[in-house]
């Protein structure tokens, strides 16, 4: 056999893998802004991004029927593109808005300090042996005043992005430097269940630290803000993906997502702290939350998900792409790959491709919620679709 000889790549070669090199240093910077605040169901940006590049064309518009953390939306704006994202969670919608606004870190720290300035000396705050502990009182009062107060009016990108920050900051671990975050020792992605952060609170004695609020902001808004993408047009959407007159009457191109596991069914419970800033009660509600999918059985479930297929491709344009992540929870004797294959048959998309994206515990992914003492999570695969 004779031997292979290494060729040089040809000067078009060349330049392409430049041009992609130099595409990809360009973005990097402009990165910061998905990580605004940490969320336990998200998939890498690099997901959405591998996709679109190269692919999309200017005035493309881009679809995330689930768009959790809005890491697709966010991928988009990166790339110049339009997007529209869906969801029936406020905590998701209310970070999903924040990626697509833009504002300086001076006019966002301008908000928030014209807000605490008219902050009278009383303010209700939460009662319970939780918020005292969660909690320094004037932290809490602060707290408040600016939950009150954004949810009285949140309209401008400043503010979006103050509630976003604010979203961030609101649990997290302590640390020894500058503090990050306004509470006493709390995970970052997830809220701690009242009852258990109290027990650890007390055994180890740990009371709330005075934090300077702005400071916080200050921080968080350098980290984040300091460099942003270009903005462009964008629409996010409270509400249920499975009712088609959710998608309005844009037509999409592109269909990037990744659908709640058949049996995740945590996702306000792990978030009710934020939901809680944004207008939700002051205690963990475990009760199914309104628009959730269907998960009696993996028949209905892939009912739920052909709902959403086929609004999609009722708004679809005819070289349109469907990219779906998916993957399941151990706990569940399902397997994620025929449960997502059924749920596209007679959906209006044909399958073309799926490849597995490895272990969910190999990145940020969605099914990592459960290795914190719940179901291992199974392996993920990627699915390519074009229109039946």
């Amino acid at each position: 056999m004779r031997p292979v000889r290494w060729r040089r790549p040809s000067r078009t070669t060349r330049r392409t893998l430049r041009s992609m090199a130099d595409s990809a240093a360009k973005l990097e910077p402009l990165r910061a802004l998905n990580a605004i605040c940490p969320y336990y169901t998200m998939f890498p940006l690099d997901f959405p991004l591998r996709v679109l590049r190269g692919r999309a064309r200017r005035g493309d518009w881009v679809v995330d029927p689930f768009c959790g953390r809005g890491t697709t939306n966010f991928a988009a704006r990166m790339l110049g593109l339009s997007s529209l994202g869906v969801d029936s969670s406020p905590v998701a919608v209310a970070l999903t808005k924040a990626k697509l606004a833009d504002a300086r870190v001076c006019d966002v720290v301008r908000v928030a300090e014209s807000i605490l300035d008219a902050m009278p000396k009383r303010v209700t705050v939460p009662q319970g042996e939780f918020w005292e502990l969660a909690f320094e009182h004037s932290v809490l009062k602060q707290v408040c005043w600016l939950r009150k107060e954004l949810l009285r009016n949140c309209s401008s990108d400043s503010r979006l992005l103050l509630r976003a920050i604010l979203l961030g900051a609101l649990h997290g671990p302590r640390t020894k430097l500058a503090a990050s975050h306004l509470s006493n020792q709390c995970p970052r992605t997830f809220a701690p269940k009242p009852d258990y952060a109290v027990r650890f609170w007390r055994k180890r004695r740990m009371k709330p630290p005075v934090v300077d609020v702005i400071e916080v902001i200050r921080t968080r808004a350098r980290r984040y803000l300091s460099e942003r993408p270009q903005h462009t047009p964008a629409q996010v959407v409270l509400g249920d993906s499975r009712t088609a007159d959710v998608f309005g009457t844009r037509t999409f191109r592109w269909a990037i997502t990744s659908p709640p596991y058949y049996g995740m069914r945590t996702y306000i419970p792990d978030q009710w702290l934020r939901s809680w800033f944004l207008g939700g009660p002051s205690t963990v509600a475990y009760r199914p939350p309104q628009g959730e999918m269907d998960h009696r059985s993996a028949d209905a479930f892939a009912d739920d998900l052909r709902k959403v297929w086929k609004g999609i491709a009722a708004h679809a344009a005819d070289d349109a792409r469907l990219v779906i992540r998916f993957g399941g929870i151990a706990d569940r004797d399902v397997d994620p790959v025929g449960l997502l294959k059924a749920s596209l048959d007679e959906s209006g998309w044909r399958l073309t491709t799926a490849v597995s994206a490895g272990d969910a515990n190999a990145g940020r992914r969605q099914a990592t919620q459960f290795v914190h003492g719940g179901p291992a999570p199974k392996e993920e695969h990627d699915f390519y679709a074009v229109l039946a």
